[in-house]
């Protein structure tokens, strides 16, 4: 993803029209020239915006640093004239431009505040990316950002910076697997898990270690290996009275999903409580960047999920609708991919448990939802509402639903 689709994802990501985005931006320059025309061009990359005080701007509306924009608009530019040579016949020349246009510059002579503060920046922004795109179309930006990171921890730091550059270098690791995850590439996804947590433990970061514990547990669940999950899960709560009442909850809910998949009932449930009874206590003035997004909507979905399992299995409600319904509800735009997915699961549920017709309905907007976003996580939990709505498929509105998932994320 390079500048134009990033200006477009931003804007939209904020319900912003490209008037809005043209306003918005003659808010804060000097000479207020921009039109919705203008917008338009650098969204299809027509124009690139280069010059200093256009970046300036975007990165003041958007809340992004500047140097990530520049950095991107580099890449457009690069990408451009590989385009052009290979249109005159140049493709291999042009490649070999390229990868060495975009190779990581070299780290600074020494590190600053300022570095750690970029690195921060840019885990931030493209959490928020993911949250609302899924992993699959911003992780390679990412990565670029990632390996000239990576760079800054061979460079000479003052010893005071270093555990802030190893958790701020950490933290964007762990975005990087979390999108390495949702695009299901498991094994970089685990690898980038594992660099983040020994960043965390070499810095003494007992909130970063425990997120990528957590991490680390649900990616190995989902992947069908519940008792290694729990494993990292453990390991993560080893220090539970040093973590923040929203980490613990966090923590909790992966336990759950854990037992869950095992089909425990009574320790699935225990678990749930301990993590409503951490939420309950839980004050996000306490919590570190990464956990901004386990708000109320993110606690109901992701419990809801662990009880969706046994709900299914024992065709009985273990109050998983009403955790998922709750979850549905409360989350913003800004995270349409946990909405779709709850929705899916949802969607499932009511199919399995309840009313199918209902859950054709609930299931259709699941589906225009995921449409918008490029997540495998939610193509595959759209699958499985396919294959749940099998046995009904002589109703029409089955069948359409059907269809529809067919036609979005094929069969496989």
């Amino acid at each position: 993803m390079a500048i134009g689709a990033l200006i477009r994802g931003c804007r939209e990501a904020r319900g912003w029209s490209q008037d809005d985005l043209a306003d918005a931006l003659n808010h804060v320059l000097d000479t207020p020239t921009m039109t919705r025309s203008l917008v338009s061009r650098y969204e299809s990359e027509r124009r690139l915006p280069a010059s200093d005080k256009l970046l300036a701007a975007l990165a003041g509306v958007f809340g992004v640093d500047k140097q990530v924009l520049r950095a991107e608009v580099k890449l457009s530019r690069v990408k451009r004239r590989t385009l052009l040579a290979a249109a005159a016949g140049g493709l291999a020349a042009a490649q070999t431009d390229l990868l060495a246009a975009i190779r990581p510059a070299p780290p600074p002579a020494s590190v600053s505040t300022e570095n750690i503060k970029e690195v921060r920046q840019a885990a931030e922004w493209f959490t928020g990316l993911d949250h609302t795109y899924g992993g699959v179309l911003v992780r390679e930006s990412l990565l670029a950002h990632l390996r000239s990171s990576v760079q800054l921890l061979n460079a000479k730091c003052p010893p005071r910076l270093k555990p802030d550059l190893l958790s701020a270098v950490g933290y964007l690791g762990g975005v990087g697997g979390a999108m390495a995850f949702d695009a299901f590439v498991h094994d970089e996804g685990e690898q980038m898990f594992k660099f983040s947590r020994s960043c965390a433990e070499e810095a003494g970061d007992w909130h970063l270690y425990a997120k990528m514990s957590s991490w680390l547990g649900r990616q190995a669940i989902w992947r069908g290996d519940p008792a290694a999950g729990l494993g990292y899960i453990d390991l993560g709560l080893r220090r539970a009275e040093w973590l923040t009442a929203t980490e613990q909850a966090m923590l909790y809910t992966a336990r759950a999903r854990g037992y869950a998949k095992q089909g425990l009932v009574r320790e699935t449930l225990e678990a749930v409580d301990a993590a409503d009874n951490a939420f309950s206590k839980a004050s996000p003035t306490e919590d570190p960047p990464w956990m901004a997004y386990y708000d109320s909507a993110q606690h109901h979905g992701d419990t809801g999920h662990a009880l969706f399992d046994l709900a299914v299995k024992h065709r009985a409600p273990f109050h998983a609708a009403e955790r998922l319904h709750t979850a549905v509800q409360g989350h913003t735009d800004s995270y349409a991919r946990s909405r779709a997915i709850s929705r899916t699961k949802l969607a499932t549920l009511t199919m399995v448990t309840g009313d199918p017709a209902e859950a054709a309905n609930i299931g259709t907007t699941a589906i225009r939802e995921a449409g918008r976003i490029k997540s495998r996580r939610a193509a595959a939990d759209l699958r499985e509402l396919k294959v749940a709505a099998g046995p009904h498929a002589t109703m029409p509105a089955i069948q359409k639903l059907r269809d529809r998932v067919e036609a979005l994320v094929g069969s496989a």
